[in-house]
């Protein structure tokens, strides 16, 4: 599991701004969960996705996996960007590969993990194509099929479907939820889109300002189509979170009087 505690992260701008990325957040978060972190840009999301990573150092508190402090990234936590992070020198096989190949792993399990996993995300055939030749959906599904190839119990995914049209990103969020099943891995995904968030997720965990203030079990039907979407326990969900939005409105509407 991954236990948050008291994490705070405080950066300063080159103007001499400081701001609070995280305030004081503490959370916990179960073996083969997949929860969501939701919020407006700016609000925390990505720097605790980041902190979890090991890219973010804390200015205060700790984050645990499985009882050790995070002290960097590490080999049990793969990351999906929301950036094209595919390399573009390397072949699709050669880009899932990648992962197992710096942990050292024989080239015959290499290889049939390559096998499976471009399998799974149903880019068997494109194995010796360049990064170039495909579409920006396929290169994030080779994304994932790296991430998931590289055997981390936890996967850390920061808005990794934000530049993609609604058709291609509801597939992704399908195929994404499919593999999750099947592996029982743990998911942590950032976006700021509560459709996508309640299409996804077991748990959805709203920051505002660096803090916690809603963490709430999303306990709809699977597959969560329009009209589970639509249904009346999805539909306080998106009430509850909205009204977080909305607070914020009103607090800066007082500030800025």
């Amino acid at each position: 599991m991954i236990k948050i505690e008291t994490a705070s992260c405080v950066f300063t701008h080159n103007s001499g701004k400081v701001v609070r990325g995280l305030d004081k957040v503490s959370l916990a978060i179960e073996e083969g969960e997949f929860v969501c972190l939701l919020g407006r840009s700016g609000h925390g999301k990505s720097t605790l996705l980041r902190s979890i990573a090991g890219l973010n150092k804390l200015t205060g508190g700790r984050i645990l996996v499985n009882g050790s402090e995070i002290t960097g990234p590490s080999a049990d936590r793969g990351m999906v960007f929301q950036e094209d992070t595919v390399f573009p020198w390397m072949r699709v096989a050669d880009n899932v590969e990648f992962g197992l190949k710096m942990q050292g792993q024989p080239r015959e399990v290499r290889q049939a993990a390559v096998q499976r996993w471009l399998g799974e995300v149903g880019l068997s055939d494109y194995a010796g194509s360049w990064p170039k030749e495909l579409s920006g959906g396929m290169r994030k599904r080779v994304a994932i099929a790296a991430a998931f190839a590289s055997n981390a119990p936890f996967l850390l995914m920061d808005e990794p479907f934000g530049a993609l049209d609604y058709v291609t990103r509801l597939g992704l969020q399908h195929l994404l939820i499919d593999l999750w099943k099947e592996t029982g891995r743990t998911i942590i995904f950032v976006t700021h889109d509560i459709e996508e968030a309640l299409v996804l997720a077991e748990r959805i965990v709203m920051l505002r300002r660096g803090r916690i203030v809603e963490d709430t079990r999303v306990n709809l039907p699977r597959p969560r189509d329009a009209d589970v979407r639509a249904s009346p326990p999805a539909v306080e969900i998106t009430k509850t979170i909205l009204h977080h939005l909305e607070d914020l409105n009103g607090e800066q509407a007082a500030q800025a009087a």
